[in-house]
């Protein structure tokens, strides 16, 4: 829920997203919930150690079970072409080599699946098969671990970093920010069926359906059309649906061994170490500037953990080059192998991570300098051009964000120095920080089915994960054609409608609306050239001549052109009118360069007894270019604010040392925010169209509401006790402790 730039009138207020209905009566169908003849089920089976090697595997007792079918493991498996050896498995690039090695590197890897007429059978046969290990030793300690890489140039030097030794105050720490789990509402879950020895038929959780499809069709080495995967309904992902993870390539490769269709689905434990996370990092910032505040330099290091079977960089400095101007920078990165699974993208990924450590080191100046915040940034800010790139922004309004923001929260209710604001036993502060995120934009495509009664079918292979893509594609639709949003349906989630790229990146929008105003040019002229046969004015029409309504066309300049959809299509003998477009990035990535962001400002309670932070308000303003549909776009920004809170406050993926075991994997030992934690979020948008991004205007939402809003926390904590908390998440014994 959030607020806007005006009083938001709900009377005019546009109808609800376009699959709401059916979410929210159990009509649309998550990826475990379709029903298919012969279905049966798979259940994981995790190891127990974080190291070493299977000497053996027992499934003696459990193939015993009544409804057991089979059990697949590294020695008794289906052939899977692009794993069928070693140089074949570097070549796949999958990652983990499911059942196709015996070597350990995390605890939980699965090494055996059951296969049963049944869940029950599934799961109680999984829970009989045992293993023997010989063990290695493990390393699972980030912190312990760091000191054992080294760090490497992460982009090219700009200016010399020896120039910081000069400025009138600098700020040299350390920032650690802990792992932390995607945890989406729905669980993921893969129900696969070979339809042919070379067709497969895919219900799975993913944020991308041809991303699956390619995959697949490469480790199957099959037609890329042969295989149909349907992801029509996400209970989110936050980029933990991004890639192909080993449960899916195991449930396919289930059903070739039963020749069945078989589901699996994973228990929430699994979840933890099954499909991603965001990495532990530890970050060391030296920022300098001159007495009048201007930024003298930076030098940013980072290392992030990863797994030792694969090597996942985050990108955290990827954010220092693009938000202020640094004549001096260098920046270093590397990544610490760990016996866990592979980390991968989380919402904001690299520069929510990098932009915590940046933000706070920027708010710890302001005061040694004893400059505002805002006034330190407003000096700094790179509003002319990429700094990296040297290319002018197409659109840049992140001062406006600043402004409308610090308005928003009244801050000049801030007091200058920290531990002023005092009621009873709380202290009260106020926070700011800023963030962006690369605007980008993919080639996808749109289909159009029409109707003789005017009603269109909107169409693509890109998936909605809650983030409002259908609602917004409809929009567009509606804004291009003048056909009222009732007769515009939207079909998505499915790899045989037009591809498009995976959700992600903050590039969904950007990348299919393009392809929906494509699509709906290529309608225009295929209307105008069947109405050339009754009126020879359509002839040589444009689409930009053309105008639609709910019952035919007419010309913009000479309305009394009217042709009715029923006269065409019973001159035509029209049963459907189909078109298909695709859109895309061109020249003008050349000329500009393209950023969203956005400002959270931040007001907190912090209990001087307790240690207790609670979150009075929190206000997020962004540029996002045309915001296309404000509810869905606000929802985006609330939502990824209260991820923002749970990485400032709570969420931490422990592991113990001793074990190698994940501490806390579940929903009751691993804290995130809930509805009691977080306030109403006040959002509110700049919504100046982009002219260069793509034709609808609009910049990615997704990412630049998390990026940033842990630093106003902290921020504001500071603010409020005087205490510098540089370690996430701050909990309550850390501001006790101080």
């Amino acid at each position: 829920m959030g607020f806007f730039d005006e009083p938001f009138d709900l009377t005019t207020a546009a109808e609800g997203r376009v699959e709401g209905i059916a979410k929210v009566t159990g009509g649309g169908k998550y990826a475990a919930e379709y029903k298919v003849n012969g279905l049966c089920h798979a259940v994981l089976v995790g190891s127990t150690v974080a190291a070493g090697t299977i000497l053996n595997i027992n499934t003696n007792n459990a193939k015993q079970v009544a409804g057991v079918l089979g059990i697949i493991t590294h020695l008794q498996k289906p052939l899977v072409p692009g794993m069928a050896n070693e140089e074949k498995i570097k070549e796949a690039r999958f990652g983990l080599p499911i059942f196709h090695t015996d070597k350990i590197y995390f605890k939980g890897q699965p090494i055996a699946l059951v296969i049963a007429e049944t869940l029950e059978d599934a799961t109680y046969a999984a829970s009989l098969v045992t293993a023997e290990y010989k063990e290695d030793t493990k390393i699972v300690d980030f912190n312990g671990a760091l000191a054992s890489v080294s760090l490497t140039p992460a982009g090219k030097d700009r200016g010399d970093i020896a120039a910081l030794n000069n400025a009138a105050q600098t700020i040299e720490a350390e920032y650690n920010i802990k792992a932390e789990v995607h945890n989406p509402m729905e669980m993921h879950a893969t129900i696969a069926e070979w339809i042919a020895d070379d067709k497969l038929k895919l219900f799975d959780k993913n944020q991308g359906v041809n991303n699956v499809q390619r995959t697949f069709a490469k480790l199957f080495n099959i037609p890329v059309d042969n295989i149909e995967v349907i992801s029509e309904f996400v209970g989110g992902g936050f980029g933990s649906g991004l890639r192909v993870w080993p449960h899916a390539l195991a449930c396919i490769m289930a059903a070739k061994l039963v020749k069945r269709p078989v589901k699996l689905m994973l228990t929430r434990p699994q979840m933890f170490h099954s499909v991603g996370y965001r990495p532990a990092s530890w970050q060391k910032i030296k920022l300098g500037a001159n007495a009048d505040g201007k930024f003298v330099g930076i030098h940013h290091q980072a290392k992030n953990g990863t797994s030792f079977y694969e090597n996942f960089n985050e990108g955290i400095t990827r954010v220092t080059r693009l938000i202020y101007h640094f004549d001096n920078l260098k920046a270093e990165a590397a990544t610490v192998p760990l016996n866990l699974s592979t980390p991968t993208w989380m919402r904001g990924p690299g520069d929510c991570t990098g932009d915590f450590a940046i933000e706070s080191a920027i708010d710890e100046l302001s005061y040694k300098l004893n400059i505002d915040p805002i006034d330190l940034r407003m000096k700094n800010l790179a509003l002319a051009k990429h700094p990296d790139s040297g290319l002018p922004w197409s659109t840049n309004y992140i001062n406006e964000c600043i402004e409308k923001g610090a308005q928003m929260i009244n801050w000049k209710d801030r007091k200058a120095t920290h531990s002023q604001n005092v009621n009873g036993d709380w202290s009260i502060g106020y926070g700011m920080a800023v963030g962006a995120w690369n605007a980008g934009r993919g080639t996808a495509s749109a289909g159009i089915q029409m109707q003789k009664d005017g009603t269109l079918t909107v169409q693509t292979a890109m998936t909605d994960i809650g983030t409002g893509t259908g609602i917004s594609m409809q929009n567009i639709a509606h804004e291009s054609t003048g056909i009222s949003k009732s007769k515009i349906k939207i079909e998505l989630g499915n790899s045989n409608l037009p591809p498009a790229p995976s959700q992600g990146g903050s590039n969904g929008l950007s990348s299919i609306g393009g392809a929906v105003v494509a699509a709906v040019a290529a309608l225009k002229l295929k209307l105008a050239a069947y109405a050339a046969s009754q009126n020879e004015a359509y002839k040589n029409a444009t689409a930009a001549d053309i105008l639609m309504s709910d019952n035919g066309i007419s010309f913009k300049t000479a309305n009394n052109q009217f042709i009715s959809f029923t006269s065409l299509w019973e001159k035509n003998k029209l049963a459907i009118l189909e078109v298909e477009a695709s859109s895309g990035p061109g020249t003008e990535r050349q000329k500009y360069a393209f950023c969203s962001s956005a400002a959270h400002f931040c007001k907190v309670r912090v209990n001087r007894k307790t240690g207790k932070v609670k979150i009075e308000r929190l206000v997020t303003v962004s540029d996002g270019g045309k915001i296309i549909s404000e509810k869905a776009a606000a929802n985006q920004m609330s939502g990824a604010a209260v991820g923002g809170i749970g990485m400032a406050l709570m969420e931490e993926q422990a592991t113990d040392e001793r074990l190698g075991t994940l501490v806390g994997n579940d929903f009751a030992g691993y804290h995130f925010p809930v509805n009691a934690d977080a306030p109403i979020i006040e959002v509110a948008f700049i919504n100046k169209p982009d002219p260069n991004i793509n034709p609808q205007g609009s910049k990615g939402l997704g990412e630049v509401g998390i990026i940033g809003t842990a630093a106003a926390i902290a921020n504001a904590i500071y603010n409020a006790t005087g205490k510098r908390l540089r370690d996430l998440p701050i909990t309550p014994d850390k501001v006790l402790l101080g």
